[in-house]
């Protein structure tokens, strides 16, 4: 039985950068990172849309405020530190309607809170910057960029191997044990003892959390993201970031256009409920997963809340027409012809019994374990402050010695 001082479950960005964290805290220590996929980052982390979020959206003082602002800046530098390629290009946050201008000034007030570099632009501005935008009024938000977090996770496992940490890939977690002074971690591919667990599962982290004794209350419910993408030729209708005004009682952003590193522009998503964790097509199903989302009753209070929303979302979801009738809303010059569908995400959401969604980041401590268990969006933005965090919380054990952190290190983090 291989045995190691701290075991992460999950090798997405939040996994991999907590267990980078982890080694150079405590260089001598024995770090492993189990994957239960043959490749890294083919959840949340691979089909994210690659946006380097400012914090603007988050509550003043939150986690996903504090680490989205201080992540915009550090992701950055880490990218630059790297050779990643990214572009900080700026995003618009646009009101089509008089009813949106009150929520518009709330969001700009909050990212002023928030230490967000935002301002109000007139349309004529508007126009200068995205041509074929329809609007009234207008938020700026300069720090907004765009890489590939899939080379991200590259880098982090670079650096994980570099300070002596392990990958193993294909090796699902079944249950964990705690025995003694010992966390016994069972697998499809053998037992391996650890000293401390950091669970960072993603669409199953209230499962491994239960298994190992610790209580998130919240469950996680997939919500489906669909995109569609525009077809080449029609990708100069968006030259970076353009995003609605966020409905006020509806928990998701709304259908937006993305430039993408690539240069592709992706349109959307919507977000309707999955009916698996890893339910990526409309077909796909899973009657475990599915079961314990409609019997928890905090589904049912969140259901009854936002049913019309909801409804309106699935529509949407099957008519190509009334998914191109919302970006028309930002855009008027789209039209069905432009749009390809392409790949869908699945936003891991916790959900308490009470019906509400946890709106930031959820770190839950436990008998010599921690557990991540809400990292939707913006978490690849920061991850490299929450693994941070995470590491600051984790002890040293077994043959683990803290270190001074590398200026190396330092520099990338916004230290």
């Amino acid at each position: 039985m291989a045995a190691f001082d701290y075991t992460i479950v999950g090798g997405g960005i939040v996994g991999l950068s907590a267990a980078m964290h982890v080694v150079r805290k405590f260089p001598t220590a024995r770090v492993l990172v189990l994957e239960k996929e043959s490749t890294l980052a083919a959840h949340q982390t691979g089909r994210n849309s690659g946006v380097i979020h400012s914090g603007i959206y988050y509550k003043p003082g939150s986690y996903k405020a504090r680490f989205a602002k201080a992540g915009a800046d550090s992701m950055v530098e880490f990218c630059k530190s790297h050779g990643i390629p990214f572009q900080v290009c700026g995003k618009l946050i646009v009101a089509t309607q008089e009813s949106q201008l009150a929520q518009l000034a709330n969001l700009h007030e909050r990212g002023l809170q928030n230490g967000v570099p935002v301002e109000r632009v007139p349309v004529a501005r508007v126009r200068e910057i995205e041509p074929h935008v329809n609007c009234i009024d207008a938020l700026l938000v300069k720090s907004t960029g765009i890489t590939s977090y899939r080379q991200v996770c590259d880098a982090y496992l670079h650096e994980l191997k570099r300070f002596g940490g392990e990958l193993r890939l294909g090796t699902k977690v079944c249950l964990t044990t705690d025995r003694g002074s010992l966390q016994v971690v069972e697998t499809d591919q053998g037992e391996f003892e650890t000293a401390f667990l950091i669970n960072c599962a993603g669409l199953y982290s209230d499962r491994v959390a239960n298994a190992a004794g610790a209580d998130p209350k919240a469950k996680i419910v997939p919500f489906r993201g669909e995109y569609y993408e525009l077809v080449p030729e029609r990708r100069s209708l968006v030259q970076n970031l353009i995003y609605p005004v966020p409905h006020p009682a509806f928990p998701f952003l709304g259908v937006h256009f993305t430039k993408m590193i690539d240069g592709s522009v992706h349109c959307g998503p919507n977000a309707v409920l999955a009916l698996a964790r890893e339910g990526y097509r409309k077909t796909d199903l899973n009657i475990r997963d599915l079961v314990e989302t409609l019997t928890f009753h905090g589904f049912h209070k969140l259901a009854a809340k936002h049913y019309k929303e909801g409804l309106n979302e699935i529509f949407r979801s099957f008519s190509k027409a009334a998914f191109t009738r919302s970006l028309q809303e930002l855009i008027p010059d789209v039209t069905e012809a432009d749009l390809i569908p392409c790949a869908s995400g699945i936003r891991a959401q916790a959900l308490m019994p009470d019906g509400k969604l946890v709106d930031d980041f959820l770190i839950v401590a436990g008998r010599r374990t921690i557990h991540v268990c809400n990292a939707p969006s913006p978490a690849a933005t920061a991850s490299l402050e929450i693994g941070k965090e995470i590491a600051s919380q984790v002890p040293a054990v077994g043959s683990a010695t803290a270190s001074t952190v590398s200026s190396f290190f330092t520099a990338t983090n916004n230290s």
